[in-house]
C-alpha cells in the first residue's frame, strides 16, 4: 500500500480519543483518509507483552500504529509487532508534551536530542517494510524553530524517514499543561511551509488548529503534501470527514449522510455488545455526528445520559434520532 496518498489527509491521534472504536465511526465517514492509533509505548509492548493494544479491526485500513519510546531496539522490536499484526505504517511520536511521557523520554522532548531520533527511525526502518513516520513539533522551550527544526528534519531525513508530520506549534515541556500545549504557543503555518519546499523530498503533512476541510484544501494548495487534523475531526466528524474522498482523493462515490453512518455501525455495536463491550465505549465517539445541525444538543443528551446504563442497546441510537426530530428538539 502506498501510504502517503492516504495521508493527503489525515485523522491525528489522541490519547483517550482515536481508540478502535473511534477510528471504526471514523471509517464510516472517509474511506480514503489516514486513520492513526493512540500512542502506544515500546515498553508496554515489549517489556509489558500488552500486545492487546494492538488490536485493531480490519475496517480501519488505511490505519498506522503510533509508537512512544526512546530506545532504538525496543523501538525496532515494537514496530516489528506492529507491522506483523498489519498496521499500514509505524509512526514515532516526537510531539506529544505531557509529563507522563517526558519522564520516559520520549515525546517532545526528544525534539531535544534530533541523533538520538534519527537512531530511534534508521533502528525502525531496519525492522519493518511498511513506511515509518515521524511526528513532531516545530520546536521545544527555548528552541529557536528557525535554526533547530532544518537540522531536526535532516537528521531524520538522512535516517530514512517516509513521512514527517509537523505540528505548527512549539511546546513548553515545563509551565504548560498538555491541553495548554495545544492552544497557546502560536502557531507557526509559515515556518512548516518553508520546511516543506526545502526538504521537496520529504514528504511533509501540516498538523494544529486545522478546523475545516477548506482550510485543508488551502495549506495543500500552498505546498502541504498532506494535512492531519485532530479536535475537529474528533468534535465535527462529518463536517471534516464526509467530503474528504470526494474533495481531496477524488472519489466519485456519493456522500454519506449522518443517518447512513449511524446504519453501517449498528452491525459493528451489536457484535461489541455480543462480546460484553459496552454502548458507551463506542456512542462517546458519536457524540459530535449532528454538530451544528438542529436537535444535536438532544442526540447527544440522549446518549450521554443513557449509553452507560447496563440495558443499554442499539436501540439508543433509534431513540436519539426520534428525540432529536421532535419540535421541542429542533427548535432549541
Amino acid at each position: 500500500m502506498q501510504i502517503n496518498q492516504h495521508a493527503i489527509l489525515s485523522t491525528a491521534p489522541m490519547m483517550d480519543w482515536t481508540d478502535r472504536h473511534c477510528r471504526v465511526f471514523h471509517r464510516q465517514i472517509s474511506l480514503h483518509s489516514l486513520l492513526y492509533t493512540e500512542m502506544v509505548t515500546s515498553p508496554a509492548l515489549v517489556r509489558g507483552g500488552a500486545v492487546h493494544l494492538l488490536q485493531y479491526n480490519p475496517a480501519e485500513h488505511p490505519v498506522a500504529l503510533q509508537l512512544g519510546g526512546s530506545d532504538p531496539q525496543e523501538l525496532a522490536e515494537a514496530a516489528r509487532m506492529g507491522a506483523g499484526a498489519g498496521y499500514d505504517e509505524i509512526n514515532l511520536n516526537v510531539g506529544c508534551p505531557s509529563d507522563r511521557v517526558q519522564s520516559g523520554t520520549f515525546g517532545a522532548v526528544l525534539m531535544k536530542s534530533p541523533g538520538l531520533v534519527a537512531d530511534c527511525v534508521k533502528a525502525m526502518k531496519a525492522a519493518v517494510d511498511v513506511p515509518v513516520t515521524v511526528k513532531c513539533r516545530i520546536g521545544v522551550d527555548d528552541q529557536d524553530p528557525a535554526r533547530t527544526l532544518p537540522d531536526f528534519i535532516a537528521q531524520v531525513q538522512d535516517a530514512g524517514c517516509d513521512y514527517l508530520i509537523i505540528h505548527a506549534r512549539k511546546a513548553w515541556l515545563q509551565g504548560l499543561s498538555p491541553k495548554e500545549n495545544r492552544d497557546i504557543p502560536p502557531l507557526d503555518y509559515d515556518l512548516v511551509l518553508k520546511m516543506a519546499e526545502r526538504f521537496a523530498d520529504l514528504p511533509m503533512s501540516i498538523n494544529g488548529g486545522i478546523e475545516t476541510l477548506g482550510d485543508a484544501q488551502a495549506l495543500i494548495a500552498r505546498g502541504m503534501n498532506g494535512v492531519m487534523i485532530g479536535r475537529a475531526a474528533y468534535h465535527r466528524p462529518w463536517d471534516i470527514l464526509a467530503e474528504v474522498d470526494q474533495r481531496v482523493f477524488g472519489a466519485q462515490s456519493a456522500v454519506v449522510t449522518r443517518e447512513d453512518v449511524i446504519a453501517k455501525m449498528r452491525p459493528y455495536i451489536e457484535s461489541h455488545l455480543a462480546q460484553g463491550g459496552k454502548l458507551h465505549q463506542i456512542t462517546r465517539h458519536m457524540l459530535g455526528l449532528f454538530a451544528g445541525q438542529p436537535g444535536a444538543r438532544t442526540w447527544r443528551r440522549v446518549l450521554s445520559e443513557k449509553a452507560n446504563r447496563p440495558d443499554a442497546s442499539v436501540a439508543l441510537l433509534d431513540e436519539a434520532l426520534d428525540r432529536m426530530h421532535q419540535p421541542d428538539s429542533l427548535a432549541g
